[in-house]
């Protein structure tokens, strides 16, 4: 089916984003904060007000403004694209990750609406020799075992951002990568269909 890769990589990006909407932090400190575990509080503190207080439109809104701040779309696009980035020209790279932004930020604002209180608590960090931070967790759910959750924070030029989120070890840019790779094979080897579908899912 036509959009069945697409919708695939959509789901999946929701599975992520509950789970960064679960998270109930202690504190709140800025997103620019130097350690990575703040990060991730920061994040979740910020979308559980916006799941809170806003609806429809603004919530969407929120949690694009969530999206652009703390996660660094432009290289998760990159990585998600694999050598197809660099087959992209500058428009077609721009209009990619816009379209993604989008397409995530209302399927991240619809799930976000059903949050029913579970909990993550945030583990260890470790700093790999290439300067990339994991932050390990767990999600607590009311029913049912602990997810394990992974999140992978690199400093960027506005500070540290999340790059990747793996659940149960599973990288959702890997995920994307996956699915963006099979839909562009199957649609004539070249990014254009890719990103038309994308920027299709975000006008509707």
């Amino acid at each position: 089916m036509l959009l069945l890769a697409i919708r695939r990589v959509m789901l999946r990006s929701v599975a992520a984003a509950a789970a960064a909407a679960f998270i109930l932090p202690a504190f709140i400190v800025p997103a620019s904060a130097a350690d990575p575990a703040k990060l991730v509080d920061a994040v979740a503190v910020e979308v559980i007000e916006i799941v809170k207080t806003k609806t429809g439109a603004d919530r969407q809104a929120g949690i694009r403004q969530v999206l652009r701040t703390n996660f660094d779309l432009p290289y998760m696009a990159r990585a998600a694209l694999g050598t197809h980035w660099n087959q992209a020209s500058e428009a077609q790279r721009a209009r990619f990750v816009a379209a993604v932004e989008t397409a995530e930020a209302r399927a991240y604002s619809e799930r976000f609406g059903q949050y029913g209180g579970q909990t993550l608590a945030v583990g260890k960090v470790m700093t790999r020799a290439n300067g990339v931070s994991v932050v390990d967790s767990l999600l607590n759910q009311a029913n049912g075992q602990p997810i394990k959750l992974q999140w992978e924070v690199r400093d960027a030029a506005g500070g540290q951002r999340i790059t990747d989120v793996k659940i149960e070890g599973v990288s959702m840019v890997m995920t994307r990568r996956s699915d963006f790779n099979s839909y562009i094979q199957n649609h004539g080897g070249t990014v254009e269909p890719l990103i038309a579908e994308l920027e299709a899912r975000a006008a509707r």
